[in-house]
């Protein structure tokens, strides 16, 4: 009976954290624009293959886009195919894939542990209240998509693990379709946990099981190679010799031409993890837990989670979001020492929670003026009052048998939606760029040439729903496009958030950190001297 109750529970915490997700993603759409430059790219690369009608090769701007594999684009493609072209179905990509990478750790906690009925959905929940999943799962990038395939990959290894010969199939299929998510990357994320498998299951014949392993690689490539072999085809040369090699080698180079140190990822989780990582109560229970001796389910989530970490530290290219894939198995081990030593109080998480949420309301009044330059207006006092409230009543749960995963999860819900809100308000208008996209399409439709001056970034193709690319100049190459299109009009990029205000400009707005104007080519040879990218 009891454990009927803790599977009842189990389903109960997978509901309430899918829950929490679709709020945080209709919170996401309602407040955020597709945002400058990721974002917008993106959804552009997959615009114009939708215009092209060639869902083979991506293209941004008029020429093929060789930087990221196409199964995002499909994906965008797909619903566009169903409900016409729009903006909310791209949005809604990575939260559905986040929601089925959440049932993906519900039921691989459930295989772990099976005695333990409940760590899965602890998982789950405490998954949707953390920032940087929620971050990534809310906006239109790979990550997400790319953690799906690694833990549809994990449930490969355990049933390949348990003898089942369609787990290295599976295994197969997850590389195979991470990397047409987002390249090779995704085997750094699955070998390892397979290689360590006689380490986390004793008994493993190392000859057919690392066979196996290498037909499920043998699987994946042959996945990835129907697409590439015939996209680098029909993409020509230079597109066939950047998807062969510029996506290995050349971006190898590339990370280590910015570096940063080895232990740069260290400081940032406690933020990226908040706010289960900022939980006293889970390194208690953590140690209290090694020292009992590691079981099955946890040798196989630090299989899963170390090495890459210390891979990922190793490699001079960092970015915050190549961590999102490993999250899950930190929140399988956190759930896993959390049903071990069950705790209601979350003391810390609670206050930093009040304190960025008094924060958020001195803002609003105008006392924190070394930020009001990064904002075009002040924001609401009342998602911080809200925050706050929320973190005292957390607390006040706590003290009263509310158990600490759903009282993370729940914070961590609040803090990433009530930040959101109040802060989007204030920078939206510098990163909504559909205006500027809408009076580029006028012009071009006018029959008037568009060139942008700085490296563009495909920003305003889907925006404005543009069919024509964008002259892309530099430097002496505006004069001279100037001379050759005098009826041509430039977007220029500007320093300060109020430049565009002073100039006669087709359109003007604050754009990121600076502005921009759309002038005509009269306008534009006024402002060279004085342009800033």
């Amino acid at each position: 009976m009891t454990y009927r109750i803790q599977a009842t529970r189990d389903c109960g915490w997978l509901l309430t954290g899918m829950a929490l997700l679709v709020l945080l993603a209709l919170t996401a759409i309602a407040t955020r624009p597709l945002t400058p430059i990721d974002e917008t790219r993106y959804v552009s690369v997959a615009w114009e293959m939708w215009l092209r009608g060639d869902f083979l090769v991506p293209f941004k701007n008029g020429a093929p886009y060789d930087h990221k594999p196409p199964l995002l684009f499909w994906m965008i493609h797909a619903g566009w195919a169903a409900f016409g072209v729009n903006e909310w179905w791209p949005r809604l990509v990575a939260p559905l894939f986040s929601a089925g990478g959440m049932l993906l750790t519900w039921t691989l906690g459930r295989r772990l542990w099976p005695q333990r009925a409940g760590v899965g959905g602890e998982a789950a929940l405490l998954l949707s209240g953390t920032l940087l999943w929620i971050v990534f799962s809310t906006a239109l990038m790979f990550d997400v998509l790319l953690a799906f395939w690694a833990l549809l990959g994990m449930h490969g290894v355990l049933s390949a693990a348990e003898g089942k010969r369609r787990g290295f199939v599976l295994l197969g299929a997850a590389i195979g379709l991470g990397v047409l998510t987002k390249g090779p990357v995704i085997l750094l994320h699955l070998l390892p946990v397979a290689v360590l498998a006689p380490w986390w299951h004793p008994g493993l014949r190392g000859t057919r099981w690392f066979g196996g392993v290498l037909l499920a690689v043998g699987l994946g490539a042959a996945i990835a190679l129907a697409w590439a072999i015939p996209a680098g085809i029909a993409g020509g040369e230079a597109y066939r010799n950047a998807i062969f090699w510029g996506q290995t080698a050349d971006r190898m180079v590339e990370s280590f031409a910015h570096r940063r140190p080895f232990w740069w990822y260290v400081p940032l989780l406690p933020l990226l993890l908040f706010p289960v990582f900022v939980w006293p109560g889970f390194w208690r229970g953590l140690a209290a837990h090694v020292r009992a001796g590691l079981d099955h389910g946890t040798r196989f989530c630090l299989a899963w989670m170390l090495p890459v970490f210390v891979a990922f530290s190793f490699i001079s290219g960092k970015q915050p979001h190549y961590l999102v894939p490993l999250f899950p198995a930190f929140m399988l081990l956190a759930a896993r020492v959390l049903h071990e030593r069950p705790a209601t109080r979350v003391g810390l998480p609670v206050l930093l929670a009040a304190a960025l949420g008094i924060a958020l309301v001195l803002l609003a009044w105008g006392y924190l003026g070394d930020f009001h330059d990064d904002l075009a207006e002040l924001p609401p006092a009342w998602p911080g009052a809200l925050l706050a409230a929320v973190a005292l009543a957390v607390w006040w749960a706590g003290r009263h048998g509310v158990s600490a995963t759903l009282s993370l999860a729940l914070l961590g819900a609040a803090l990433l939606a009530l930040v959101q809100i109040s802060v989007m308000r204030a920078l939206a208008p510098r990163y909504d760029v559909k205006p500027m996209a809408q009076a580029i399409k006028a012009v071009q439709d006018a029959g008037r040439p568009v060139a942008n001056a700085a490296k563009y970034h495909a920003q305003y193709q889907f925006l404005g729903r543009l069919e024509k690319p964008l002259a892309e100049v530099h430097g002496a190459q505006i004069a001279a496009w100037l001379a050759a299109h005098p009826d041509g009009y430039v977007v220029i990029y500007l320093g300060h958030p109020d430049d565009y205000a002073s100039i006669p400009a087709r359109h003007g707005q604050a754009y990121r950190g600076g502005s921009v104007v759309l002038v005509d080519a009269t306008t534009a040879a006024s402002l060279l001297a004085v342009h800033v990218e």
